[in-house]
């Protein structure tokens, strides 16, 4: 089974990092410059959260805030859910659906080392689909369905 570290070990180490004194909208152009939809927010060596597109969006726009007057300590995600390096790619989506998020905070031991996200989990499934899927019967449900709809 796949676990947190074998999906940290696949991905570059985190420098998409901000200090929670940012400004948003400088946090927004790092999102853009690395092409994420998140940014974690340290300061010096402790994790402290992460800022991402759906706090932009809830936390922002929809109070009316500023996003050239606003720093991301006051708009960010803090409650992440933390998972170990041997959790596997099953027990994340559990932890992610039951706490309604799209990101983990990974540690080792006391130590942050990076986040898991949705999609991180995604890109595992569809690797090892064929042990998650019976791929005969998807087409067949698929061929066999005139309505153009799966279900």
């Amino acid at each position: 089974m796949r676990t947190v570290k074998d999906i940290l070990e696949t991905k570059e180490k985190p420098s998409n990092i901000v200090s929670p004194a940012t400004v948003v909208i400088d946090a927004l152009e790092k999102l853009i410059s690395f092409n994420l939809s998140y940014v974690i927010v340290m300061d010096g060596q402790d994790f402290i959260g992460i800022f991402c597109e759906r706090d932009y969006t809830r936390n922002l726009v929809i109070q009316g805030r500023s996003s050239k007057d606003t720093m991301v300590r006051d708009v960010m995600t803090t409650n992440l859910p933390i998972v170990g390096l041997s959790k596997t790619v099953e027990e994340c989506m559990y932890l992610m659906n039951k706490r309604g998020t799209r990101y983990l905070a990974a540690y080792d031991d006391d130590q942050f080392v990076g986040i898991i996200t949705i999609h991180d989990l995604l890109r595992e499934v569809l690797a090892t689909k064929h042990r998650v899927f019976d791929d005969e019967l998807t087409t067949s449900l698929l061929d066999n369905d005139e309505s153009g709809k799966f279900f």
